[in-house]
């Protein structure tokens, strides 16, 4: 059994992930978290969402939730654009391509 990747298409795609934090975070945390959409949920939680190219990414992800003091709830891979579509309630914060934060309810 090998532990290998499959194939070099497997290598190139990027993993999305879906990672929920307690509590709420601005809109000037999209740059800490390398781009990710931030989610305010209607429950007081945040999701945070996008492509990460390996593990390493992830455990930096990761690392940045620890140092913020943050509970972590939950960490889930998700198919590319199957994201869950998030209700009406929630607020949403993202990086543009020009680099800005932007906010969208």
């Amino acid at each position: 059994m090998s532990n290998e990747i499959n194939s070099e298409s497997e290598k190139a795609q990027p993993m999305v992930y879906q990672i929920k934090i307690k509590g709420h975070l601005g809109r000037e945390w999209t740059n800490w978290f390398d781009g990710l959409t931030l989610t305010a949920l209607g429950n007081g939680d945040t999701l945070l969402t996008g492509p990460v190219f390996d593990q390493a990414a992830l455990h930096g992800l990761l690392r940045k939730v620890r140092d913020l003091g943050v509970p972590l709830l939950s960490v889930n891979r998700v198919e590319p654009g199957q994201a869950e579509v998030p209700d009406v309630n929630e607020t949403h914060y993202y990086r543009s391509k020009k680099g800005g934060d932007t906010h969208e309810s």
